[in-house]
């Protein structure tokens, strides 16, 4: 087999750090154009104007207009965040705080927690941009099976931490969708732990 030449890590370095910087370009350019004419009256020529890109350069990074609302790095924080954790925590509590970490990462920020409110409110109104969601969570599912099998010494083909997961992410995408029907005012972090609590408890002992 053909060895590749190694990459400088300093170019790597900012080989990602230009890509970042494309998807945001692109993402910040789609979000200007959906408030101001729509989200179905928005072309992918237009966005790849907006963010002086070529439209190839667009569905390069994002194959679909969905995704430049839906794709982001939120699964591989993730995925790391929940192998991190110490190997005695229950499955649930280690999911939980994995959530938080790649929240507190991905949406730290004033422009971050902006940007995923609108993407929230874009979900909930346009029904392309939800059933993509649930596409992009079943492969999340698939990504946080095979950590949590590693976890546990098992395979991610198992009835039960396919249930689990199942579960886990079906009460994130509840929680969600509960924050945006609710004008987005809660605390998200708080929103994603009463969800938790439900997974962990009877519904009549959650509250």
């Amino acid at each position: 087999m053909t060895r590749m030449p190694s990459v400088p890590a300093a170019k790597a370095g900012l080989r990602e750090r230009k890509k970042i910087r494309t998807r945001q370009a692109i993402r910040g350019a789609a979000y200007r154009l959906f408030a101001e004419q729509g989200y179905d009256a928005t072309r992918v020529d237009q966005i790849a104007e907006a963010a002086e890109v070529s439209p190839s350069t667009v569905f390069r990074y994002f194959p679909t207009k969905e995704d430049i609302v839906l794709t982001d790095e939120e699964d591989t924080v993730l995925e790391s965040a929940l192998r991190a954790r110490p190997a005695h925590e229950p499955p649930l509590t280690a999911l939980r705080e994995a959530i938080r970490t790649a929240l507190n990462q991905a949406y730290g920020t004033p422009q971050a927690l902006s940007e995923v409110r609108v993407r929230m409110r874009l979900v909930a109104t346009v029904p392309a941009v939800r059933a993509r969601l649930d596409e992009s969570m079943a492969a999340s599912g698939r990504v946080l099976a095979k950590a949590l099998a590693d976890r546990l010494g098992r395979s991610p083909d198992e009835l039960e931490i396919q249930v689990f997961i199942s579960a886990a992410l079906g009460g994130l995408r509840a929680a969600l969708m509960y924050w945006v029907a609710h004008d987005l005012r809660d605390d998200l972090t708080d929103v994603i732990d009463r969800a938790v609590a439900v997974l962990r408890t009877n519904l009549v002992d959650a509250d």
